[in-house]
């Protein structure tokens, strides 16, 4: 995984000055989201529970344009979520970008989630973003009339066979992305969220075999994302132009929210998996449209 240099799109110095916090940046996309932030310029904080993963993070991350640093922290408790906004902004004078990033669930069926399942993911997907975001609103942002805040979900948004329980948190987070866009605009925050597809990341690993290798086949696009390709979009929302996408919900995810079953569906393709393409009259002999 590339963790130094430039980045590959955004010019350089393009988010420097900037101060972000991102929740569970020692893995997966939240990992590559904080290097890009930094390449771009952005001094980054990432924010986790595991102290040992925080700080190989921040060894991986070292040559960046930006600084980045880590701190502990439980975001399910509301105190914990409020002492992180706080650290942040001692340490760094300030903070401009939130970006919760930090969730988690298990595979199982529906039926056999447990009362106490469903309450593990909720109040890490749920109550840890609200109480991130309320905190951050609160302590820095309102005070400052600036902020923003990047709330990262997931797609397909049509069900989530195997993960009901994370589908009905992060819907539940989209719901109170526009919901605080609204109530926050008058105070100069911007709220958005990012429903993220599958990625190829060392998180994906603990799902079982017969999911992980029927992964990309959900895919239109046939394949997994790349977790450089989450972090451009999350960069490009902690720049000026996210303030345009205030309340919306980006989904980037190889058009996977258009489409959940194998691809192509069944009875589209030719014997040979191929998807039939229609024959046409040569150009010369085509009426005209319209």
């Amino acid at each position: 995984m590339k963790s130094v240099g430039q980045s590959e799109i955004f010019a350089r110095g393009a988010l420097r000055g900037l101060t972000v916090l991102v929740t569970g940046g020692g893995t997966g996309l939240g990992r590559e989201t904080a290097f890009e932030l930094a390449r771009c310029g952005a001094d980054v904080t990432i924010a986790g529970r595991r102290q040992d993963v925080l700080e190989a993070a921040v060894a991986q991350g070292g040559g960046l344009e930006g600084e980045l640093d880590w701190v502990c922290g439980d975001i399910r408790e509301r105190a914990d979520a409020e002492r992180l906004i706080c650290t942040v902004n001692e340490q760094r004078g300030g903070l401009d970008v939130l970006v919760n990033n930090a969730g988690g669930q298990f595979f199982s069926p529906a039926e056999l989630i447990s009362a106490k399942g469903w309450r593990a993911v909720w109040r890490l997907n749920v109550e840890g973003v609200l109480n991130m975001s309320e905190a951050a609103h609160e302590l820095v942002f309102a005070p400052a009339g600036a902020g923003t805040v990047i709330n990262v979900t997931l797609s397909p948004h049509n069900g989530m066979p195997g993960m009901a329980h994370s589908g009905s948190a992060r819907a539940t987070v989209e719901a109170l992305t526009r919901e605080l866009a609204d109530r926050w605009a008058a105070s100069g925050v911007t709220v958005t969220a990012v429903a993220a597809g599958h990625y190829a990341t060392e998180v994906t690993a603990k799902y079982p075999e017969s999911v992980r290798a029927g992964a990309s086949r959900t895919v239109p696009l046939q394949r997994l994302g790349e977790p450089i390709e989450h972090a451009w979009l999350v960069t490009m929302l902690a720049s000026p132009l996210g303030r345009a996408f205030n309340g919306s919900t980006v989904t980037l995810d190889g058009a996977r929210d258009n489409w959940f079953g194998p691809w192509p569906p069944p009875g589209l393709a030719g014997e040979g998996g191929e998807i039939p393409v229609e024959e046409r009259k040569p150009a010369a002999d085509r009426e005209p449209m319209g």
